[in-house]
């Protein structure tokens, strides 16, 4: 079976997980954010070699002001419980997204994580926070447009490479597949530009109900894919 090199998943489905269980949709996100940890050393057991998460979306600002608050606190407490996890398991963690409107406690939690797990050598996980893909390519634009004007490439030199050089993902592969778990077969402005040519997975298994097992059938389906950008898989 051929593994794919990187793997995304929007976590999706964890409010409804929570409400089928009788349970506030709080505590759907608590689930879903212990079984990160759990996919994680999946995907690395079974040679995955990037992993990269849909935690917090710049959309998601719009939810209600109490769930906002307490996806904050979880994800205080997961940036905490996470050094301890990439120590562990020997994860090198980078946040992709725009973190500066984050409460600094949070960024600084961030930095702290990414210096502390650079020199890792297993499972590269990237966590998408207040992330949106328009607005990566919107700041990523900014930035490149300030380095031409002040004479650093010519619009000759400009092509894809460097254009992705810009992103949050630069110096990171493409995914190979994506998956989206709890049934919706949309992107949701995740990671566009990066999943031109990426498989893409829909499952009707809410995040929190997604195992090992399911992560298995999705890299087998993924097997039965003919990529002919490239060539077939595997050449």
């Amino acid at each position: 079976m051929v593994v794919p090199q990187h793997v995304a998943i929007i976590l999706d489905g964890n409010g409804r997980w929570a409400k089928q269980h009788g349970m506030p949709r709080n505590y759907g996100h608590t689930q879903g954010a212990k079984n990160v940890e759990t996919i994680c050393r999946e995907a690395w057991n079974l040679g995955i070699k990037y992993l990269t998460v849909y935690a917090f979306s710049t959309e998601n600002w719009n939810r209600p002001e109490d769930e906002v608050r307490a996806l904050m606190k979880l994800l205080r407490n997961y940036m905490k419980n996470c050094m301890k996890t990439a120590e562990k398991n020997h994860m090198r963690v980078r946040v992709i997204g725009d973190i500066s409107k984050l409460d600094p406690d949070i960024q600084k939690s961030i930095f702290r994580l990414e210096d502390f797990s650079k020199d890792q050598d297993g499972l590269n996980f990237q966590i998408a926070i207040n992330y949106g893909s328009r607005d990566e390519m919107l700041r990523g634009m900014r930035k490149m447009l300030g380095d031409y004007k002040e004479g650093r490439f010519s619009l000759e030199e400009l092509n894809e490479q460097r254009f992705e050089d810009y992103l949050d993902t630069r110096g990171i592969p493409a995914p190979d597949l994506l998956i989206r778990t709890s049934g919706e077969l949309r992107l949701s402005n995740y990671l566009l530009w990066q999943l031109a040519y990426s498989e893409l997975y829909f499952t009707e298994v809410p995040w929190p109900d997604f195992t090992k097992e399911e992560l298995v059938k999705a890299v087998e389906d993924y097997n039965k894919r003919d990529r002919r950008y490239g060539g077939l898989k595997g050449e």
